[in-house]
């Protein structure tokens, strides 16, 4: 079987095809950072657009890349939610007319599914079960996984997600958009223990994060310190490393607490080095196996949807002719396969 894949849901467009028996055949992604980075942070109404034009071109280019055409797929599988619901709807409807027009079935995907899923796509993949990481710029989740769509969440961010925590601690610091991956790099240069911040619920029972406490202490520091390039280096340095020490604290509890030993970390935080190294000694202490995706498909990207969608529609799951997008969809609330 084979499938096209489609991903809309925020500022980047992705677009793949994957066979269920050669892999993945294409994979094309076009990125809307240029577009926002004068505003400091993504535009939903920009990012519709820019969907709008570069879905279709970049849906041909998957097909020349692949070698195939429509008349070659089983099925069309597309970001239904969560996400910005302008940018859900162009690939909703982009998605859902082509399957019609090709009288092929059209499967909605949820968008952390894809994310949770997307390390199968390497040559070493998680058995079930395994507890996930899910870190991006929008949630902040962990997960307990018994197979596709049997999820069990065990903590969630109360307020920031730890990359928007990133992306507005480097707003402070004075960094373009993208932030998050700006203050990484500056951490490199930054001086350990000069600056100390919380790790934020760590003292107390449960696998639920907060990181906007976080975030306000970093402002507060910026404030009363010099702005010279090496104490922005070092408060960078900080807000990474409790971040980062905090992911890892509720890491180890949740597989302590599960007594699973297999870690599954995805969404565009995982590309951090800093947290896949602190995870792996983790790991490797618990004589348990980290899992994570390569750095391309860490952020958002049409081969994690285009592999979800597979199972799903290898499972029999369609959807309906309606075209519905979830802005908030509980990844729980998913039918079991």
């Amino acid at each position: 079987m084979r499938i096209l894949g489609i991903e809309s849901s925020c500022d980047e467009t992705g677009i793949a095809i994957y066979d269920d028996e050669k892999g993945l055949l294409a994979h094309q992604l076009y990125s809307q950072v240029k577009v926002h980075a004068d505003y400091g942070g993504v535009v939903p109404e920009l990012a519709s657009r820019d969907h709008v034009r570069k879905t279709l071109p970049l849906i041909d280019a998957a097909f020349a890349q692949a070698g195939c055409g429509p008349e070659d797929l089983d099925g069309i599988a597309y970001t239904a939610g969560p996400g910005l619901v302008g940018a859900l709807l162009v690939g909703t409807s982009i998605g859902r007319s082509l399957a019609y027009g090709w009288d092929i079935p059209a499967v909605a995907v949820h968008h952390m599914e894809g994310h949770l899923l997307v390390p199968m796509l390497e040559e070493n993949t998680p058995e079930f079960p395994f507890i996930a990481l899910l870190v991006s710029g929008g949630h902040t989740m962990m997960v307990k996984v018994a197979g596709i769509g049997q999820y069990e969440v065990l903590g969630e961010s109360v307020d920031d997600a730890a990359g928007e925590a990133f992306d507005k601690t480097a707003k402070l610091l004075g960094l373009d958009y993208p932030g998050g991956p700006r203050l990484a790099k500056m951490a490199e240069q930054g001086v350990a223990k000069r600056f100390v911040f919380p790790r934020p619920m760590t003292d107390k029972p449960g696998l639920d994060f907060s990181f906007s406490g976080l975030k306000t202490a970093a402002s507060i520091t910026i404030r009363e310190n010099d702005d010279d390039d090496q104490t922005k280096a070092d408060i960078a340095h900080a807000f990474q490393t409790a971040v980062i020490d905090t992911l890892v604290i509720k890491c180890k509890r949740a597989l302590k607490q599960t007594g699973i030993k297999r870690l599954v970390i995805a969404g565009g935080v995982s590309a951090n080095t800093q947290l896949r190294l602190q995870l792996e000694r983790v790991m490797k202490g618990m004589k348990g196996e980290v899992f994570y995706p390569r750095t391309e498909f860490c952020t958002d990207n049409g081969a994690m949807i285009a592999y979800a969608g597979m199972q799903r529609l290898k499972a029999g799951q369609f959807a309906t002719l309606d075209m519905k997008t979830k802005p908030r969809w509980p990844i729980d609330s998913l039918e079991p396969i």
